[in-house]
């Protein structure tokens, strides 16, 4: 988005201090910048006004700060604000408004499944539409501000991911992106712990279907029954999607082929299709079928739709088929995980053809009972035969190995062995897969 630095210092309400150039764009890593965006130096564990002199040297065109003293050594352009975190969040809802009136946002939001429906609604709708959605997982109050503000005015379909750690989070997301579309994925243990349960959860995710406006879609789960209760809270008319007879966009015929990727029928109101992915996982069909349905309520070609899918691609370490250097399927799935998300990995990997099956798994944080969420995911893999090695953690019911010794293990894996790497962020899994595939 391309703005004037005067312009964006009146909306915000900050004082300009140095020539009025020209912005595009913002980011708040000064690692990251590109010519002429803004930066913005977020106050937290580290001031990043630290790294101004950074982002300017990387090609920075104007920077907010809420230092104003350090302009003199600094120079470039600067605006002057009192938070420099809220003054981004009121440049991104100013920014909202500069949109054409067709331009349409869609907002995704669930305990699982966020990222990999937001980029398989991308792969779905980028044959017929200008289509922009956050980078990774930029899905909070700073991620879905840069996301908005480096999206060009030529879009007009912008897909924001929205999380959440608390009641409230995921409304004042909505009001600074205002959604026509709102999609929730699925009600599980994520961050059960910061809201009181799963019926918090559906609490805290149901905020985004509070805030679409009468014309706007709301796109829910028909298989998950706090998902689809959430019709009730809608002002919008409703799409659902799923496996359930019942479902708007529904889902039969479902089969996994060797590689764990889903095979399916799908059915819409605008006609039927097979789908075939290249991305592993059952549960990806669920969030291929929200794509669909975002592709239904926006007028999108089903077999254009459909054909994109097959070759779409999601963001890294989430369900990722790779090779060892031994020849085994490795799944890698380490991005993060909870029970619900996990859950949905041991089944995958126990419907792929393997003499042997192993999961590598780490912690899975921010759960409300720990105890019986790990033991129900150990009950799974072994009625599955599936042989687990645990990182860091024997709330699985085995020896904590160190990741030097789980990388020892794997290499002793070949190609008759499938095998899944999954855990939260904390547990840094990644370092597992990196070791046994081939540079």
């Amino acid at each position: 988005m391309k703005l004037l630095a005067s312009d964006l210092a009146n909306a915000i309400g900050g004082r300009l201090v140095g020539p009025d150039i020209d912005i595009d764009g913002a980011t708040f890593d000064s690692r990251q910048v590109l010519h002429h965006q803004l930066f913005v130096p977020i106050v937290a564990e580290r001031d990043g006004h630290e790294f101004i002199s950074d982002a300017l040297k990387a090609g920075a065109g104007v920077y907010l700060t809420s230092r104003p003293e350090l302009f003199e050594g600094l120079g470039g352009t600067a605006i002057v604000v009192d938070d420099t975190a809220q003054a981004l969040i009121d440049a991104a809802r100013w920014g909202r408004t500069q949109f054409p009136a067709s331009t349409v946002v869609v907002g995704v939001t669930g305990s699982v499944g966020k990222t990999s429906t937001k980029d398989l609604i991308v792969a779905a709708l980028s044959s017929a539409k200008r289509v922009v959605a956050n980078v990774r997982s930029f899905n909070n109050e700073q991620g879905l501000p840069v996301t908005i503000l480096n999206a060009s005015l030529a879009t007009e379909v912008l897909v924001l991911e929205m999380g959440m750690r608390g009641l409230g989070q995921i409304d004042e997301l909505c009001r600074i992106a205002r959604p026509n579309i709102g999609i929730v994925t699925r009600v599980g243990e994520a961050h059960t712990e910061l809201v009181g349960g799963l019926d918090g959860v559906a609490q805290a995710k149901g905020e985004l279907i509070e805030a679409l406006p009468p014309q706007g879609v709301a796109i829910l789960n028909a298989d998950d029954e706090r998902v689809i209760a959430m019709r009730s809270r809608s002002v919008a008319p409703v799409l659902s999607f799923g496996e359930s007879a019942n479902a708007d966009i529904r889902i039969t015929e479902l089969r996994l082929d060797a590689h764990g990727c889903a095979l399916f029928d799908i059915s819409t109101p605008s006609g039927s299709a097979t789908v075939n992915l290249s991305i592993p996982g059952r549960h990806m069909a669920l969030n291929a079928a929200a794509a669909i349905a975002v592709g239904e309520a926006l007028g999108v070609n089903l077999e254009l739709m459909v054909e994109s899918l097959r070759s779409a691609s999601i963001s890294d370490r989430r369900m990722q088929s790779k090779t060892t250097r031994n020849g085994a399927l490795l799944l890698d799935d380490c991005y993060n995980a909870n029970p619900t998300s996990m859950a949905a990995a041991i089944e995958t990997l126990a419907q792929i053809p393997a003499d042997r099956k192993v999961a590598v798994l780490g912690v899975m944080a921010e759960i409300e009972n720990p105890e019986m969420a790990y033991t129900d995911i150990a009950r799974l893999a072994r009625a599955n035969n599936i042989d687990i090695i645990a990182v860091g953690t024997s709330g699985y019911g085995t020896n904590s190995l160190t990741v030097d010794e789980a990388i020892e293990q794997l290499n002793q894996c070949d190609r008759s062995v499938a095998i899944l790497v999954k855990g939260s962020r904390v547990a840094a899994l990644e370092r597992v897969v990196d070791a046994v595939i081939p540079g």
